[in-house]
């Protein structure tokens, strides 16, 4: 069968990357708010980091799985993309968590020990500090999804070897990756002690697996044919993942309404995504990994002179100020994307672009044939 033509891109997909960001920050705030309550839905909160997983599987596939089927895909080139998109971000998030660190105590405030634990620092560097290399989490916290992430895309051409074989069952290959991951999550809870979906750096390679596999196999539904009904399907799904957070049901409930609403949301025409289409929203959509990851350390600097300026010793803060504690964060997200993410990503590309003009000129004189670049070898 010959898949459907596809946009460039998923304009609410993207959209979505800012509500499961905004989803983990609200989980990460939350704690500083004075109030004596929590809604169960922000007690989820980390179940954004799923979305992330589940989306990450499914735009992975969308850009690469043709070429790794048709063999047209280049391992390396998609790495180097991978590296390009998520590394300097992580490295500069990692270094100024230590440069808070240190200069906390330089001027004599109280830190967690752990935020600058030296001992965790080459697992940070290699982005391996999620699968059980980092004794203990350190510095930037949420980048052990980084880290599952990271491998992830090293694994990825396993998981489009399997996709791939099912293309032409994309329910049956839907069906077995939701029991895949239901079997996973129900064996490691009484194993573990905890849900998977709270793992993050000794067993966040293996916390992604699972949704990473949903969204590879979501996507072969995708590719087949945009499912009918988009809009009331994503509406639906988009309900029940709320109100299976909300009433606090088994953590994978959720996980498997985020995938139908990815699904639903993928299906739907750019055109009549209307505010999930939006250049605000795709624009939020766009910084949502700098949301994600300046969280910590914009929270650690702002509570820390709120406290001192408020006198509010226990970091819980009127609701005012921690509305503009909140609203710090996608204002150095902002600032994160447009100095750090995307002048890296373009100077990735520049030189692996350079790098391939070389081989060439030298394939040329050499007078061999001209090898095609290939979508894979660029940066996504």
């Amino acid at each position: 069968m010959t898949p459907v033509a596809t946009p460039p891109d998923l304009r609410a997909l993207t959209t979505l990357r800012f509500l499961a960001a905004a989803w983990v920050v609200l989980y990460t705030a939350w704690p500083h708010l004075d109030v004596s309550w929590v809604p169960v839905a922000v007690t989820r909160g980390y179940l954004g980091v799923e979305v992330f997983f589940v989306l990450s599987g499914f735009i992975l596939s969308h850009v690469y799985l043709a070429a790794a089927g048709e063999k047209r895909f280049s391992y390396g080139g998609f790495l180097w993309a991978r590296i390009a998109r998520v590394y300097p971000l992580h490295l500069v998030t990692l270094f100024g968590m230590i440069a808070l660190g240190v200069a906390a105590t330089v001027v004599g405030l109280s830190i967690d020990g752990s935020l600058t634990d030296w001992r965790a620092l080459p697992a940070h560097l290699t982005m391996t500090h999620a699968w059980g290399l980092a004794p203990i989490s350190a510095f930037n916290h949420p980048s052990w999804s980084i880290s599952a992430e990271w491998f992830a895309y090293l694994t990825f051409p396993a998981y489009a070897f399997v996709a791939w074989r099912m293309r032409e069952r994309p329910w049956v290959a839907v069906a077995l990756a939701a029991a895949f991951a239901l079997g996973i999550y129900a064996l490691f809870q009484p194993l573990a002690g905890f849900s998977l979906t709270e793992a993050t750096f000794l067993w966040g390679a293996l916390r992604i697996v699972p949704c990473f596999a949903l969204g590879c196999a979501l996507y072969l539904v995708y590719r087949r044919a945009p499912i009918r009904y988009a809009g009331p399907v994503a509406l639906a799904s988009g309900a029940g993942a709320l109100a299976s957070a909300s009433l606090g049901l088994w953590d994978p409930v959720t996980v498997l309404f985020a995938g139908a609403l990815i699904l639903a949301l993928g299906s739907l025409d750019n055109a009549r995504a209307g505010v999930l289409g939006s250049r605000v929203g795709v624009y939020l959509g766009e910084i949502s990994y700098s949301i994600y990851m300046v969280c910590a350390p914009v929270l650690l600097l702002t509570t820390n002179a709120a406290a001192m300026a408020t006198g509010a010793d226990d970091k819980r803060f009127h609701i005012f100020v921690w509305l503009a504690l909140v609203a710090a964060i996608p204002v150095a997200a902002m600032l994160t994307y447009h100095l750090v993410e995307r002048p890296c990503r373009k100077a990735f590309r520049g030189f692996a672009e350079r790098r391939q003009n070389r081989s060439r000129a030298k394939a040329t004189q050499a007078g061999s044939p001209e090898r095609v670049l290939q979508p894979s070898e660029t940066i996504v």
